[in-house]
């Protein structure tokens, strides 16, 4: 479905949405009027609240097309540098997001089997072209 056609409020099954949200970023708070006002009923994963399992994490990163775990990582959070994990790789860094959820970039913006990192958060609007 084209984004004329979302602008229009008109959504599918097929268009399942799910973001990685925290309410304090406002990022996330912008992301979330850009899905409302396209009549987009997506799922808010309170990521903090209830952490990501390393499978998911995984999942993730391969919607995303990255294979550097950092790609979706917080390094200037200062639990980053608490953990030292400027010296860890791979699934170590994907363990330390799961956690530690403050490590998680946000907004995830998911929609069917592609994701981005809404970062400006216009960039959600990716997933319709």
């Amino acid at each position: 479905m084209g984004l004329a056609a979302r602008e229009s409020g008109i959504v599918t099954d097929d268009d399942r949405v799910s973001v990685y949200f925290n309410p304090s970023c406002s990022k996330c708070r912008v992301t979330r009027e850009l899905l409302d006002e396209r009549g987009v009923d997506a799922e808010y994963f309170r990521y903090l609240d209830e952490s990501p399992s390393l499978p998911e994490l995984e999942r993730v990163m391969g919607m995303l097309g990255i294979e550097d775990p950092r790609a979706m990582m917080r390094t200037g959070e200062p639990r980053y540098a608490e953990l030292g994990l400027e010296a860890v790789e791979g699934e170590g860094l994907l363990e330390a997001m799961a956690a530690n959820p403050i490590l998680i970039e946000r907004p995830i913006v998911i929609r069917g089997d592609r994701a981005v990192i809404a970062r400006p958060p216009d960039r959600l609007l990716e997933l319709w072209n």
